[in-house]
């Protein structure tokens, strides 16, 4: 009996020590194992704030090299075309408009890359829209019609206030268009229609340019006097085609049947309930 017992007590023993070894190896895993994740969270974490200073480096350096190689050249061509205007009317001559576009434009060009400058500086994520929007379409088509071009501004349905890339974009259409105008078909008649709708905003620019490709080619393309490329190939076009596509919105541009050329934007804009 006493062997019996002890055997049974050497049995349960046994299994005792077997459930707490278990029970140790088990807590041990689990702590080794909470132990990689929480490295692995560090180390993605590190990553992260890694790949967030490159950004913000990177970011830095471009508003350095806008900053130095841009701004100066801005400002100066602003002061002379200042100085150049403010002799004008001490000699009691008129001031030729072309003169008042470049100054106009030079303050808007200034005004725009500070904003972008801003953005890239603050390391804005959602980036805001760099200070322009359709509320300087005015401005806009005021410094074009100085330039010469003649230009209508057509606005159908309800204005309201739009989402800050819609707005932006929609202006970077228009403005991309009329640079494309004055390079390639000065001459001729420009219209601009912006279309409130109940889900989208429609933006409109074409001319009666007798030349079918006349005004859709990037001034980029031929800075260096090769010849005039196609539309297609335009920067500025292609420029535009990713802003609307990142909106998840639609874009042709092409030649018109009676002559001319237009481009028409359609871009997510559901008006508020």
């Amino acid at each position: 009996m006493r062997t019996e017992h002890g055997r049974r007590w050497l049995y349960g023993t046994g299994w005792l020590i077997s459930a707490g070894v278990t029970l140790v190896a088990f807590r041990m895993w689990h702590l080794h194992l909470r132990e990689v994740e929480q490295r692995a969270e560090e180390a993605e974490r590190t990553r992260d704030e890694v790949a967030r200073r490159k950004a913000m480096e990177e970011r830095l350096r471009i508003a350095r090299e806008l900053h130095d190689s841009l701004t100066h050249s801005i400002s100066v061509i602003r002061v002379q075309a200042g100085v150049a205007a403010h002799l004008a009317r001490k000699r009691g001559e008129e001031v030729p408009s072309a003169l008042l576009a470049i100054k106009e434009a030079s303050a808007d060009a200034a005004r725009e890359l500070r904003a972008t400058l801003s953005v890239l500086r603050n390391g804005d994520a959602d980036g805001g829209t760099a200070g322009s929007g359709l509320g300087q379409l005015a401005d806009l088509v005021t410094r074009a019609q100085a330039a010469g071009l003649t230009v209508t501004v057509t606005v159908t349905g309800t204005e309201r206030c739009l989402p800050p890339d819609v707005d932006q974009a929609a202006y970077r259409i228009v403005q991309e268009a009329l640079t494309n105008v004055s390079r390639h078909a000065g001459a001729a008649c420009t219209s601009v229609r912006l279309g409130y709708g109940q889900e989208t905003l429609t933006v409109q620019i074409e001319n009666d340019a007798p030349d079918a490709a006349a005004g859709s080619a990037d001034p980029a393309d031929d800075a260096e006097g090769g010849p005039e490329p196609s539309p297609a190939r335009g920067l500025g076009l292609i420029g535009m085609r990713e802003r609307v596509a990142a909106l998840g919105g639609r874009l042709h541009a092409g030649p018109r049947e009676q002559g001319g050329f237009r481009v028409r934007a359609e871009l997510p804009a559901k008006a508020p309930a």
